[in-house]
């Protein structure tokens, strides 16, 4: 059976020319390297080197009849590492994303442009739907990973990755409703003001339910709507108080046309997590999006 140590040995004192540099660039002794080239020796029943005032001269019947071989082999062994390094380490293929459409817009969208810079040569597939929805998908493998908004059931299939993204939900408001810009506006006032709230089958809807009955309130809203965007709108008109994450409504806020109604209870802070499957084999471009969710949780 052929020794790879034993010609990687050889190769290495044949180029270097001395036993002594050959040890120091292979980190084992002297007298390893020594043994080693005589084990090879013995093996092939030749001599391969001969000792001169220079250093180690490859003999004319042994060592310099198999060394271009020896370096040819061990190129291509290094070549077959080498790709197969950047295999394990190349991002390439397609990553299916599932997501609503707003935590696509304000959440993934800067770092799928980000990795994208990194790993150009891996696609995006992008399946926008609501939460309850994305996590069937995910189960159905007709995505890879998906980023939903919390809380949510747990799954004995799905690993759980939480605080992706932290998300304060505020009350907001137009002008037409000025007198709320007062300080502690309480949830009682509220109630007699038209709501505007997203529809009840939806995660956030269902959370803020839950936190009206830990306080003893029943809000009913006079409009309910289908996503963040149609909610602004329609706040932004006049049509009432709407419930919305604060990171979804920044820009308006800044720009003064919606202001914050500060309550004088805060509405619970929720977020969005990550979702992978427990048993199915992860591709290195699936690994290596995901790493940076899973240092945050």
């Amino acid at each position: 059976m052929v020794n790879l140590d034993l010609y990687r040995v050889f190769y290495t004192v044949a180029k270097s020319g001395s036993l002594t540099k050959a040890a120091e660039e292979l980190y084992i002794s002297q007298p390893a390297v020594s043994r080693s080239i005589k084990q090879l020796e013995t093996q092939l029943g030749v001599t391969l080197f001969t000792r001169t005032h220079r250093g180690m001269q490859l003999s004319a019947n042994g060592g310099k009849l198999i060394f271009n071989e020896v370096e040819k082999a061990l190129n291509l062994l290094g070549d077959a590492e080498n790709r197969i390094s950047e295999m394990k380490t190349s991002a390439t293929g397609t990553i299916r994303i599932g997501a609503s459409d707003t935590i696509f817009e304000y959440f993934l969208a800067d770092k799928i442009v980000e990795f994208h810079e990194r790993f150009p040569a891996v696609k995006f597939e992008l399946l926008a739907d609501f939460t309850p929805d994305t996590i069937e998908k995910l189960k159905a493998e007709k995505c890879d990973v998906a980023f939903v908004n919390l809380p949510i059931e747990s799954d004995s299939e799905l690993n759980l990755y939480g605080n992706c993204m932290r998300l304060n939900d505020i009350f907001i408001a137009s002008e037409k409703f000025a007198e709320l810009k007062n300080e502690g506006v309480t949830l009682e006032t509220l109630k007699k003001y038209p709501l505007i709230l997203m529809e009840g089958n939806t995660v956030s809807r269902k959370s803020l339910d839950n936190f009206f009955q830990s306080v003893g309130l029943e809000m009913t809203p006079s409009i309910e709507v289908g996503s963040w965007d149609l909610m602004k709108r329609l706040v932004t008109r006049g049509m009432g108080i709407g419930v919305i994450p604060r990171e979804y409504v920044t820009q308006r806020l800044e720009e003064g046309t919606l202001f914050e109604v500060k309550t004088d209870v805060a509405l619970p802070v929720r977020s969005v997590g990550m979702l992978l499957p427990k048993h199915k084999p992860t591709s290195y471009a699936l690994h290596a999006f995901t790493e940076a969710f899973r240092k945050e949780y």
